[in-house]
């Protein structure tokens, strides 16, 4: 894959990005003309009313969606030139992804859900290493577990160790606490944000939790698929305690 930027630049470039759908009442315009600069180690968080193009834009830059217009960059390299291959091997060596939903694989132990990213890799190391993320999120007791074996908290911890395990430079996390209780939801972020502390990763948040937006540097407010407010705040630092869910 060939580098448009120096490694010096911005981790995250999209020029006057807009992506519009077909549907039956005529075309629909989902992101509008965003234009975005994330450097790297930066904590955003991505804010707006639900339909406002948020997780939209979080697949545009994790190369899950293709822009209908417009350029995006990550680490480098223009998605728009790459196949699916290429996009997937982007997506395992620089890309680590948090969904709600979790999006663990039923039938597959927590173990080996976090070693699949360095198997896929080739780490012949990938079961020791997956041990030692899930411990780091304080699941260690939990290794041969299934998904539905663990709680709500637990399965977030597991996707949190998946998506870390492979060490990305950039972490893309979709409403990450939105299937979880309040108290849970928090002791979840604070297991994340922790992780983003220790590795440096850049760290693109969705949510509707002004709380969990407030633990970001950054804070862009998105409204019809529009940027309308972008603005750098001071983070709010909580001690972690993620290991007692």
């Amino acid at each position: 894959m060939t580098s448009s930027f120096h490694s010096g630049g911005p981790l995250v470039v999209l020029e006057d990005v807009s992506l519009t759908l077909g549907s039956a009442a005529g075309p629909v315009n989902i992101l509008r003309g965003v234009s975005l600069e994330i450097e790297a180690g930066e904590t955003v968080s991505l804010v707006g009313p639900s339909g406002s193009g948020k997780s939209t834009l979080m697949m545009v830059v994790g190369g899950l969606e293709r822009p209908s217009a417009g350029r995006v960059h990550v680490d480098g390299h223009d998605l728009g030139a790459l196949n699916e291959d290429a996009l997937a091997r982007l997506r395992r060596d620089c890309i680590g992804i948090v969904f709600q939903a979790f999006h663990l694989i039923p039938t597959m132990t927590a173990l080996e859900n976090v070693a699949l990213p360095l198997e896929l890799g080739g780490r012949r190391d990938a079961f020791k290493v997956a041990a030692e993320g899930l411990a780091a999120v304080g699941l260690h007791h939990r290794l041969t577990h299934y998904p539905g074996q663990l709680s709500g908290g637990e399965q977030q911890r597991v996707a949190i160790a998946r998506a870390f395990i492979a060490g990305p430079k950039l972490l893309l996390a979709d409403e990450p606490t939105g299937n979880l209780d309040a108290a849970t939801g928090r002791l979840v972020i604070d297991c994340l944000f922790e992780h983003q502390v220790q590795r440096g990763t850049t760290l693109l948040l969705i949510t509707h939790d002004p709380s969990v937006a407030g633990r970001c540097a950054r804070q862009i407010h998105l409204l019809d698929g529009t940027i309308v407010e972008d603005r750098r705040i001071a983070p709010l630092r909580v001690g972690a305690a993620w290991r007692a869910v």
